[in-house]
């Protein structure tokens, strides 16, 4: 009874019944219209036909006298069919016809029978048989009533023929309708009870189920797929917090701990200098320890999409050109070459404080490991319409990052310098990737030159679609 209440809760089996009722009302409605309309059609056909033959009676009567006229109706009597002849006298005694009797009050009245009248007609066993029938009754001029009629066997046959058959049909469209009815409210059901036991799992911690989708692509897959993609979103944010917590919990704690010490050395120390010194080491530590944080704060704002409202058509071109040309001296600082392929006029849609603090990204992470390596030195800036996208690469001739590493560097404070020599917080790279996603873009790592092995680089391209008018 429990799964037989749920069956009839679900809304599929609800809309399935109101569907039938429907169905079951017009098929209903059409049963007695087709009824009552074969039934007028037959007794419009009736009238016709006994109306022709009065018509035949009358035309005798007038052109020959009652000799002709009983001499018709007694040809036509003996003749086999459903019409009836028959000439009473003016008290309603049948004198002659085909009938034994009629039901009393028949020659009452001249014209149409208002309903229809019993009669008894011979067999051929010469036994009495009851029938219905209509008729047309009129009188002559010397007071004999004659009556044509027509029997109603057939006719009414016809009817709860026609009447039978549209309710068997009725009864086997009722009955199919049923059936699938069921079926889906079953399949839905089932369906439903899996979706359900797939959000209890996930409810309890295992992020990693996803709800059943067939292939039929209706509203409950369309449905599956949706909260799918939300199910790995929140997977991957979980898994992304998880990560910083450990992270922050690594790379974190050793800046505080440096921070305490060197404020412990500058309570101790009574030098003013050293004091001093000490003091711009705490300052310096803080600032970066700001600097991770606001780089935290910006993707975790970006992946919230908090900035999706800021979004226009930017010229992209105007910011790689403004990147290249603000890092050039930089770069020089260092001892690199920067180059800027830029192809102009390039619009996308996107917001432009995101897209030029995620190239200053790539170009600052370009410039801080292609110019610790041995060898020519350089980077570049390119950008181009390809047919993937709008493409913006930063491209350096640094050691690179291996193949099986890349999606690693994307991960928060995840960085290859295992020895925190250089300075950085790991956050550069899922910065880039989080404004990739909030563009509807995508970030791809490669290798710049890969037939060098020792120094095959890296190139860091953002693409992103084409924006539409």
């Amino acid at each position: 009874m429990a799964r037989l209440r749920l069956l009839f809760s679900s809304t599929a089996v609800r809309l399935s019944a109101l569907y039938i009722l429907l169905f079951a009302l017009c098929a209903a409605f059409l049963v007695f219209y087709v009824t009552a309309l074969s039934e007028g059609l037959l007794n419009q056909q009736t009238r016709d036909a006994v109306q022709q033959e009065v018509n035949d009676v009358q035309r005798v009567y007038n052109r020959g006298g009652i000799n002709p006229l009983l001499r018709m109706m007694e040809r036509r009597a003996r003749q086999p069919g459903a019409s009836l002849y028959v000439i009473a006298g003016p008290n309603g005694e049948i004198l002659a016809g085909n009938v034994a009797s009629v039901q009393p009050g028949v020659f009452d009245s001249e014209g149409w029978t208002e309903l229809p009248f019993g009669y008894e007609r011979y067999s051929e066993s010469g036994d009495a048989v009851k029938h219905l029938a209509t008729a047309n009754i009129f009188r002559l001029d010397n007071g004999l009533r004659i009556l044509v009629g027509r029997d109603l066997g057939e006719p009414t046959k016809f009817r709860l023929l026609v009447r039978n058959a549209l309710m068997v049909a009725l009864a086997i469209m009722g009955g199919g309708a049923v059936l699938i009815w069921f079926a889906i409210g079953r399949n839905a059901l089932k369906r439903l009870n899996r979706m359900s036991d797939a959000t209890k799992k996930i409810m309890a911690g295992d992020l990693s189920q996803r709800l059943p989708q067939g292939r039929s692509g209706d509203e409950f897959d369309r449905l599956s797929g949706s909260l799918n993609a939300m199910l790995g979103r929140i997977e991957k944010l979980n898994e992304g917090l998880r990560q910083v917590s450990d992270n922050i919990a690594h790379d974190l704690k050793t800046p505080l701990t440096r921070l305490r010490n060197k404020a412990t050395e500058a309570l101790e120390d009574r030098d003013d200098d050293k004091r001093r010194s000490a003091l711009e080491g705490i300052i310096a530590e803080s600032d970066q320890l700001i600097r991770t944080f606001n780089a935290l704060l910006m993707i975790s704002r970006v992946e919230a999409g908090s900035i999706a409202a800021e979004m226009s058509d930017v010229d992209v071109s105007a910011i790689a050109e403004d990147s290249a040309e603000l890092y050039e001296p930089v770069a020089d600082e260092e001892g690199l070459t920067l180059t800027a392929d830029i192809a102009p006029g390039l619009i996308v849609q996107g917001n432009r404080e995101l897209i030029g603090q995620a190239l200053t990204n790539l170009i600052d992470n370009a410039i801080k490991y292609a110019g610790g390596h041995e060898g020519k030195k350089g980077l570049s800036v390119q950008l181009a319409r390809q047919e993937e996208g709008i493409v913006l690469s930063v491209a350096d001739n640094g050691p690179g990052v291996p193949a099986d590493k890349r999606d690693e560097v994307i991960k928060r404070f995840v960085r290859l310098d295992e020895s925190r020599s250089k300075p950085g917080t790991g956050l550069g790279l899922s910065l880039v990737e989080a404004v990739m996603e909030l563009h509807g873009g995508s970030l791809r790592l490669s290798d710049t030159d890969p037939e060098n092995a020792q120094a095959p680089g890296l190139t860091v391209s953002m693409v992103f679609p084409v924006s539409t008018p």
